[in-house]
């Protein structure tokens, strides 16, 4: 991975973030919780990354540079749009809602992740054989959902009682009954 891509990668997450954003009707607040939450899976990666590696689950081509860290950083922050769905999803649906996603992501993720590594970017790393790397990398999403998810939730609040934001073309409500 280079910086080039990460800068590359900040842009389209910057560009998607703030579609999600106007999607989901977020306010400033849920912007900065989902964020917050972004940016909290970036620092336990890199917890876990190396903690795959040391067992031979997989291997990726990272710089532990500070410049570079800081890239993906910021990238992992960016990817807080994940966490205004998973708002969304709680206010909608509540704890089983979460728990849906988290399933889909326990099972999509693995496909994601191998098919990313052998046919778009193999140059970034690889993982190892047999199951344990299958369900490390399920874990590992279950777990940054739920981490993400929860420092969201610590920033703006709880889903269930906070308000949509007024749509543009929407008039105000006065605050007087």
């Amino acid at each position: 991975m280079t910086t080039t891509q990460l800068h590359l990668f900040n842009g389209f997450y910057l560009v998607v973030l703030a579609i999600v954003a106007i999607l989901t009707r977020a306010t400033p607040r849920r912007i900065e919780g989902a964020m917050a939450g972004g940016a909290a899976i970036g620092l336990l990666s890199l917890v876990i990354i190396p903690i795959g590696e040391r067992a031979g689950w997989w291997h990726f081509a990272l710089s532990w540079e500070p410049y570079f860290l800081t890239l993906m950083e910021i990238d992992s922050a960016l990817t807080g749009f994940v966490f205004l769905i998973t708002w969304r999803i709680a206010r909608r649906f509540g704890g089983r809602g979460l728990v849906v996603a988290a399933l889909i992501a326990m099972l999509i993720g693995p496909v994601r992740d191998y098919w990313a590594a052998t046919k778009v970017f193999p140059q970034w790393g690889g993982y190892g054989p047999g199951i344990a790397p299958v369900l490390a990398i399920s874990g590992g999403y279950v777990l940054v959902g739920i981490v993400g998810h929860g420092v969201m939730r610590l920033v703006a609040g709880p889903a269930e009682v906070d308000r949509l934001a007024r749509r543009p073309w929407e008039p105000r409500q006065s605050s007087a009954v």
